[in-house]
């Protein structure tokens, strides 16, 4: 199975930087995510995640370091987040952290929200 490596970008609109690693189960997205072609994008980490977790119980740790999302790319989050919570489910150990900075509130409430949406627990820690 492949690593997913996405150098991120700012132009007239705004690419998450991407590193999902096969071998350390270690998943990471950060930056800002405003894509012209969300679904797209975030389907490709959907299915690599789908792969990720049909190849058995492994440790899966997510980590997500977005500065900002639109409402387009919170959908496809919270995607990710039912994924995942079905793979704890299974027996498998997933942890998942969202980094966020101390005075970002409006980051906080919506992580919270996508949290309580997905039905998972997600750890909120800060920069």
């Amino acid at each position: 199975m492949e690593n997913i490596e996405i150098k991120g970008e700012k132009t007239e609109f705004f690419i998450p930087t991407v590193n999902f690693n096969a071998e350390t189960g270690v998943c990471e997205i950060a930056g800002e995510s405003y894509l012209e072609e969300t679904f797209e994008f975030y389907q490709k980490l959907i299915d690599w995640l789908n792969q990720y977790t049909s190849q058995g119980k492994k440790t899966l740790i997510f980590n997500c370091k977005l500065t900002y999302f639109n409402t387009a790319s919170s959908k496809a989050i919270l995607e990710i987040l039912r994924l995942l919570k079905n793979y704890q489910e299974s027996g498998a150990d997933v942890k998942i952290n969202w980094f966020y900075h101390e005075w970002d509130d409006d980051m906080k409430m919506e992580v919270e929200d996508l949290g309580l949406d997905a039905d998972v627990k997600i750890d909120l820690l800060t920069f």
